[in-house]
């Protein structure tokens, strides 16, 4: 395709209209993913709220990189367990269970709120209300439920009946909406129009502070008022990485995520001679498998998860401690979560990558707010020492991952993924697929995916026979999914080079993409 104007991929088709009719009023790229955040709590309210966090890879035209973190905060103080609201349902993606906590006690810190007034008022050019407007508009109006949309209702409904203030919202009249009924949410139209008027300060300082507070020391939550008083927007440096002979640019410590997705491709990029490949050759399946199980080895043993700062990280990617894991992915490998995000470009060459998340929502919903609180608290996946035994007062790990990245001839992707553990193997093999085989971006998305957990290997529905067989060859414990699942995450991205602008939306979750010329 020929250079155009913009181009936006996201996870639902309201979102995605509220990025492209900003970039179409003369907006920037920071002004679209405002628009679409806000929107993505209405249309995607399982995936995004206002009560979550995440992360934005922001790159404005002409200035570094840099990444705004303003995912969720642990709070400074723990109640004991004892009268804590803390209790685990069990999600039914059908193939496979999982469970999470929920309750009060799950809630860590939102950052949504800060987030987007932060980053869209140093890198927007639009007013407030132009990139608000379309969410407002969007719950006074409702959503209608897309497949997607209703798939994930079933999936976390014991969630999302969890109470009554949920049931009204995603259970009116004792059952779950089902695809074409319209998702309403007048009291979340209200907060969003409160927050357009009054800016972050009601959320943080406010009545929204002073609800959470009231609640969760009556309820059995940890959050206090202090903890939203204190809650602040973190601006980093990305995590840089190279990967053939382009560029890599991650979310940094103390996320993990984009650690993982460094690692795994530095395990992809074998320095053996062409000599030596031609005559060991490894299909690029078996080849990523291998990767990705390794990178979970090296998670574990080098201590890829929790704590880390900057000087560890460039650790974990030292030449040493790479080549010791390599030799692993030649030699074969041993026995041994609802989130959403967002890519837009620009016609000035801004771009954009935002990852955000509620957990699966702890169950309860802010009184007269019409949104669900986080539960990254519960995340298994985020407290790796066990439930209750967070630390005070410090930024939450995260497996989330949004990725710049810039080839020799100056053509940008930004992308990412939903998918908790999954978002690495997404954005890892998506990459892979971009930068080695040299496929479309919709190509590189559309490709079956695979991920390691522990000694298992799930393998998504569409492989060939004889890539299947190899891989259920060299992994005995494994399982084969029947055609695309969301469980393999949701890689929506964006790419702009030369004489190239491209988006793509990933089908697993609904995804949309437009270009905007």
């Amino acid at each position: 395709m020929t250079r155009g104007g913009g181009a936006v991929a996201c996870g639902h088709p309201v979102t995605c209209r509220a990025a492209e009719d900003v970039l179409r009023a003369g907006g920037n790229a920071f002004d679209a993913v405002a628009a679409a955040l806000w929107t993505a709590c209405v249309a995607e309210p399982v995936l995004a709220s206002v009560g979550g966090g995440g992360f934005l890879m922001a790159r404005p035209h002409g200035e570094e990189a840099r990444v705004y973190d303003f995912f969720t905060h642990t709070p400074h103080r723990r109640i004991p367990p004892d009268i804590e609201d803390f209790r685990e349902i069990q999600a039914d993606f059908g193939a496979a269970q999982q469970g999470f906590q929920i309750g009060l006690g799950s809630a860590a810190t939102p950052g949504m709120v800060a987030g987007i007034f932060r980053f869209h008022s140093e890198l927007g050019t639009l007013p407030r209300q132009d990139v608000m407007a379309p969410a407002i508009e969007a719950a006074r109006r409702g959503v209608p439920l897309n497949e997607v949309g209703a798939y994930l209702l079933q999936v976390l409904s014991p969630i999302l009946t969890a109470t009554p203030g949920a049931q009204a919202i995603f259970a009116p009249g004792g059952s779950l909406l089902t695809p074409g009924d319209t998702l309403r949410q007048g009291e979340l139209a209200h907060l969003l129009e409160a927050l357009l008027t009054e800016g972050p300060d009601l959320f943080y300082r406010g009545e929204v502070a002073d609800k959470i507070g009231r609640a969760c020391e009556e309820g059995g939550g940890h959050l206090t008022r202090q903890d939203f008083q204190r809650y602040r927007v973190q601006v980093r440096r990305p995590l840089s990485t190279s990967f053939r002979a382009s560029r890599v640019w991650s979310n940094p410590a103390p996320a993990s995520g984009g650690l993982m997705v460094a690692f795994a491709l530095q395990m992809l990029a074998d320095p053996r001679s062409a000599r030596e490949a031609m005559e060991a050759p490894l299909n690029p399946v078996i080849r990523a498998a291998r990767a990705l199980a390794v990178t979970q080895r090296a998670r574990l043993q080098e201590g890829l998860l929790d704590g880390l700062d900057d000087r560890r990280a460039l650790e974990v990617l030292s030449p040493e401690i790479l080549s010791r894991y390599r030799a692993l992915t030649r030699q074969g490998w041993p026995a041994t979560r609802g989130t959403t995000h967002i890519s837009v470009v620009d016609s000035q060459g801004g771009a954009a990558a935002v990852t955000v998340s509620n957990g699966e929502g702890c169950g309860w919903m802010v009184p007269g707010t019409g949104f669900m609180l986080n539960n990254m608290l519960g995340e298994e996946d985020l407290q790796p020492g066990g439930f209750q035994r967070w630390p005070l007062a410090q930024r939450l790990t995260s497996m989330m991952a949004p990725t710049l990245v810039e080839e020799p001839d100056g053509t940008i992707t930004v992308l990412g993924s939903g998918g908790s553990n999954r978002i690495r193997s997404a954005l890892v093999q998506v990459l892979r697929s971009l930068l080695e085989e040299g496929v479309s971006l919709e190509s590189a998305i559309a490709f079956p995916r695979i991920h390691v957990e522990g000694e298992t290997l799930e393998v998504e529905g569409g492989f060939p026979s004889h890539i299947l067989a190899e891989l259920v060859k060299e992994w005995p414990s494994h399982r084969i999914w029947d055609g695309m699942n969301l469980f393999f995450g949701g890689v929506h991205a964006v790419r702009r080079g030369p004489d190239l602008l491209e988006a793509g939306g990933d089908p697993r979750r609904g995804g949309v993409s437009t270009l905007v010329a």
